[in-house]
């Protein structure tokens, strides 16, 4: 109180107004030249970078202004309190503040540009010809955010004269209650690093198990994100899915095409074996079925006519590609059954439906006449 009454009375005179003066002039300043900066210079970078397209440098200016910012307060700060008439606080109150200051923004800014190595990663992957899953970068990305985010609150705890390895050691009194607390939390995460290191899915694949069906669209500490066909987001916890059995249908090689076709009881012998050979043929030929395995086979007498089995592969393996090509096949079977006068099987009930309703209109004419 006595420093403060003492810097008081030396305030009282025109050197000490016009030192105040200079102090707030100063800080106008810097806040001036901080809305210039971000205003102008920086938002014509950014938009430089963004017509070259030039991702990462626009990324990464993003990523540096709002520490930027803040950073230019803290200079326009120092800058006027070393002519403020003043001395509050003291220069070594002041000096930890600083120092403080300086570590929080650093840190955050190392924040930020770990957000944008997930921009960056698959470029330099490209670039050196590695094979990483890009499902590792999202999660080691949140990993690094904790290990910067526990050394700047290490850092700047430590400048002000907190004891970390006290606290650390603290910690460890409590350890088993906390671990029992957040036995979930740590078993979700070790599922996590299972799903990294063994790869059943990496992010944009469809997968599905007994609890949900989608694309994979992010996987954190807890849980991975899954959206679903219907535009649901599904949050599974990383110890459930690791634990269940998961299908993943984008690592498809080929997709299974296999059904029967009725061919008429009426089709002769030989007829029968030009369709089986051309349909064979034809699948044989397809630039979109897999030919390592095609089987057209007679294989079974049914009660509508004979049934051939059909058992091959697409290449395609998304939805829609397989439709399309069941599709063309199934047309150029059509083609080869209409040039060999083959008929379809038609079901033995739609027979007995046609042969009664014959009967009834011939006991209806012979009633008329």
């Amino acid at each position: 109180m006595q420093e403060v009454s003492q810097s008081l009375h030396q305030f009282d005179g025109i050197e000490a107004w016009t030192k105040l003066g200079i102090s707030i002039g100063i800080f106008l300043i810097v806040l001036l030249l901080r809305k210039v900066f971000t205003t102008y210079i920086f938002k014509f970078f950014l938009r430089v970078a963004k017509k070259r397209k030039v991702e990462f440098a626009a990324n990464l200016m993003l990523a540096l202004e709002q520490p930027m910012r803040w950073l230019m307060v803290l200079l326009g700060v120092i800058l006027s309190l070393y002519y403020f008439p003043i001395d509050i606080p003291s220069d070594e109150l002041k000096s930890k503040i600083y120092r403080s200051f300086f570590a929080f923004l650093f840190f955050w800014t190392m924040i930020n540009i770990s957000s944008i190595l997930t921009i960056l990663f698959p470029k330099l992957v490209s670039k050196f010809g590695l094979e990483v899953d890009l499902i590792v970068m999202p999660f080691f990305t949140k990993i690094i955010k904790i290990i910067i985010m526990a050394l700047g609150f290490s850092i700047i705890a430590e400048e002000w004269g907190f004891n970390v390895n006290g606290f650390v050691a603290g910690l460890g009194l409590g350890g088993l209650a906390f671990a029992l607390a957040a036995k979930d939390t740590v078993s979700n995460f070790f599922g996590g690093i299972v799903i990294v290191t063994e790869k059943p899915f990496t992010i944009g694949d469809w997968i599905k198990t007994p609890s949900v069906e989608g694309t994979i669209e992010d996987i954190t500490f807890r849980s991975t994100k899954v959206r679903t066909f219907a535009q649901a987001l599904v949050t599974v916890p990383n110890a459930t899915l690791s634990n269940e059995p998961i299908i993943n249908w984008s690592k498809m090689g080929k997709r299974q095409i296999a059904f029967h076709l009725g061919i008429n009881f009426t089709t002769p012998k030989d007829k029968l074996e030009n369709v089986i050979k051309r349909i064979e043929n034809m699948l044989i030929e397809h630039p979109e079925i897999h030919p390592e395995t095609i089987l057209v086979k007679f294989d079974e007498f049914s009660h509508s006519g004979f049934n051939l089995y059909l058992y091959f592969f697409s290449n395609a393996t998304d939805f829609g590609g397989y439709l399309s090509i069941k599709e063309d096949v199934n047309f150029n079977i059509m083609e080869i059954l209409e040039k060999e006068d083959v008929q379809i099987a038609i079901p033995s009930q739609a027979f007995i439906l046609q042969k009664d309703s014959t009967a009834d209109m011939n006991e209806f004419e012979s009633m008329r006449d």
